[in-house]
């Protein structure tokens, strides 16, 4: 490898927004914060999670009033 042209390689903290933090190593020389992380993923935990800073899923809820997913009625 040549000499002086590699970013330097340091430990860095990661913040999630569940509170949940840890060190990794990165070139990002400052300390990150991610909305998403191995502890509260829902592939990792079998939970549905929903992560919403917009409030995208309340919209979606008051526009359809939740009844949205409702099998329709059988017509006779």
């Amino acid at each position: 490898m040549k000499d002086k042209i590699h970013p330097e390689y340091i430990e860095v903290q990661v913040t999630c927004a569940c509170g949940n933090t840890f060190t990794t190593r990165s070139t990002f020389a400052k300390p990150m914060h991610v909305d998403i992380c191995g502890a509260c993923h829902p592939f990792y935990t079998g939970k549905q999670k929903f992560v919403d800073a917009a409030g995208r899923v309340e919209k979606f809820q008051k526009k359809f009033g939740g009844d949205y997913f409702k099998k329709p009625a059988a017509k006779k």
